[in-house]
């Protein structure tokens, strides 16, 4: 994920290298595919995450000089080496490789809640709290709005009544919420940044994906009267989301409080304690019907903040994601339904840009109510943008829920969030650089840079 140090040194002839290398990765599988078709599903597996590793990478690499992350670069590879490009790798295959999302998934949360550490949340809880109030409101009701004005242009809502319309737009309200935690590690990871935009962006995606994760609970159980007939609201609903916030804090206290006594006393094969948690634990916890992601939040934010074992936890999450991640994102590129957002790339673009417009009225009326500094105020948005894991996941529960229309309001967020996942990156980067807060120094690990910022 991380940039790799300074790239000063690095002249054209290396990354004219690094061209020819990627390069010769594509041409291998072009060769593999076209001259070993009938090759064993396993080996297809392995020669796909073997790509999308080592191409990703070099992707990133070759990008470097463009000013564009590295992410970007690993999702271009795996949309021009997954099924609707240049179908290297097919769809069998890359409904295979994400089983790695549940580790990635599990990677981010733990990750991300151990950068919460109390000392920033502290420093900079009036400006969370409002801009988690200000960016709620706006986004769920103003992109509810926009969803209703263009049902028009939205296929699946064209023979609804105006109650389930009204339904819907609630749930793509809900949709909107959701950030990237993983798009803007990456991004920082690389950048090594450090100022007030920096320090901002991490804590409230993060703190602020608890808030999304009630929110979605609560929303589908109000809308499913408005939606499916015959429905109405029962003390069950409002039990069965108690169960799920309160399970998934206190599974995640004991798995917090179980990680800190092993650091301590074991310290040993931490990698297989990871990939069992991101494998096997997560599994358990759908089982449960508990919420994943807040739950590995939580325990990563008690092992920062309850132990001392904080930033070597952290540093091992580091480590091992910085593989899983150029995974997670090819991945991601290659699911990347082309033929889909060419359909529906007019209502998307639409939805694209009335959250970035809502998204930068946010952090207006957030920076101004809070006096923030001017570098927030007029940056304080860019690192909001990205979608990824977090929102498909979301849509995958709403298609569940709501299987009438489900499977097409699926398809319109996985294209939405195709431009949010492109763009996002782009513009945080880009942000970071303007502003002047992406370092130039040799490579720190987060932790190291997130303890320094102001």
């Amino acid at each position: 994920m991380s940039g790799g140090g300074s790239h000063s040194s690095r002249g054209p002839l290396t990354y004219a290298a690094q061209l020819v290398a990627l390069a010769v990765c594509f041409l291998l599988l072009w060769g593999a595919t076209r001259y070993a078709p009938a090759a064993d599903e396993s080996l297809g597996v392995i020669a796909g995450l073997g790509l999308f590793l080592i191409g990703g990478t070099l992707a990133g690499e070759v990008l470097e000089p463009l000013r564009i992350p590295h992410l970007t670069g690993y999702l271009l590879v795996g949309i021009v080496a997954g099924p609707h490009v240049l179908h290297l790798v097919d769809h069998d295959t890359v409904n295979s490789m994400t089983k790695t999302n549940a580790l990635a998934l599990a990677l981010i949360a733990l990750g991300g809640g151990a950068e919460l550490k109390l000392e920033l949340l502290k420093k900079g809880a009036k400006t969370l709290i409002i801009a988690t109030g200000v960016q709620t409101v706006l986004l769920l009701f103003g992109m509810a709005a926009v969803f209703m004005l263009a049902h028009s242009i939205i296929p699946f809502t064209a023979k609804m009544g105006l109650g389930a319309i009204f339904g819907v737009a609630l749930l793509w309200g809900v949709l909107a919420l959701p950030r990237s935690p993983s798009a803007a590690l990456g991004v920082l990871s690389q950048t090594r940044a450090q100022g007030p935009i920096a320090s901002f962006t991490l804590p409230f995606i993060m703190s602020y994906d608890v808030v999304v994760i009630v929110i979605a609970a609560t929303v589908t159980t109000f809308v499913k009267p408005l939606v499916i007939p015959g429905t109405e609201l029962s003390s069950s609903a409002f039990q069965e989301l108690g169960h799920a916030i309160l399970g998934s804090v206190s599974l995640g206290t004991t798995i917090g409080l179980l990680i800190v006594a092993y650091l301590r006393f074991v310290n040993k094969q931490f990698l297989v304690v990871l990939v069992a948690l991101g494998f096997g634990f997560t599994e358990v916890l759908n089982y449960l019907r508990l919420e994943p992601l807040l739950t590995f939040l939580v325990a990563g934010f008690l092992v920062q903040n309850l132990s001392k074992q904080g930033d070597k936890f952290l540093h091992t999450i580091e480590e091992t994601g910085s593989v899983v991640y150029v995974i997670f994102f090819a991945t991601a590129g290659a699911h990347l339904d082309i033929p889909l957002l060419k359909q529906y790339w007019m209502v998307a673009l639409v939805l694209f840009g009335s959250r970035a417009a809502l998204t930068w009225l946010g952090n207006d009326v957030t920076t101004r109510l809070a006096k923030s500094p001017p570098a927030l105020r007029k940056w304080g948005w860019s690192g909001l943008i990205s979608q990824a894991g977090i929102a498909i996941a979301l849509a995958g529960a709403i298609e569940r829920s709501f299987p009438s229309f489900g499977a097409s309001f699926r398809s319109l967020a996985i294209a939405t969030v195709a431009l949010n996942e492109l763009f996002g990156p782009i513009i945080f980067k880009a942000a970071l650089d303007t502003s002047g807060e992406s370092s130039k120094a040799p490579e720190k690990e987060r932790s190291e840079v997130v303890a320094s910022s102001p």
